[in-house]
């Protein structure tokens, strides 16, 4: 089967992946990261399967397909660390939307309504253009941080 990222190691990738590996310096997911991929390396004469590679380092044939991946893609240098994840949403309610919220809940309720209600909340601080949007469970996770209670 034709692999689809081919790991060919230079002279000084394949030096600096022996000098990590053997001075053991370094986080042992990175030590672990450059043996995969030396014994990945099929510049001098074919390296080993990823299902060989997955059985020795005991981690899954994905894990190493993505770690061929990220070298072939984006370098040695990011193949050998761990990527952080993006925060994937920005915080709708910041510290001057949650006191603003907060004044609110601790007012007096809106006219006809004997206390304040998440739903209310929420669209209060659409109202007032504190919030572009936000979704009623943002404000109950944010009420419950600040251990407010509407009850």
């Amino acid at each position: 089967m034709e692999k689809k990222y081919v790991v060919e190691l230079t002279t000084e990738e394949r030096q600096r992946l022996n000098e990590l590996v053997h001075t053991g310096r370094a986080l042992a997911r990175k030590i672990e990261h450059a043996q995969i991929l030396l014994k990945a390396d099929q510049s001098r004469g074919g390296g080993w399967t990823d299902v060989q590679i997955a059985a020795t380092f005991e981690v899954s044939v994905l894990t190493v397909g993505r770690i061929r991946q990220r070298f072939v893609e984006h370098g040695l240098e990011d193949a050998l660390v761990r990527r952080q994840h993006e925060q994937s949403a920005r915080r709708k309610i910041d510290g001057a939307a949650e006191a603003k919220m907060i004044a609110l809940a601790c007012g007096a309720p809106p006219a006809g309504r004997t206390r304040w209600t998440i739903r209310l909340l929420a669209d209060k601080l659409v109202e007032l253009n504190i919030v572009e949007t936000v979704g009623r469970e943002t404000v109950r996770k944010t009420l419950k941080k600040t251990n407010l209670s509407l009850g």
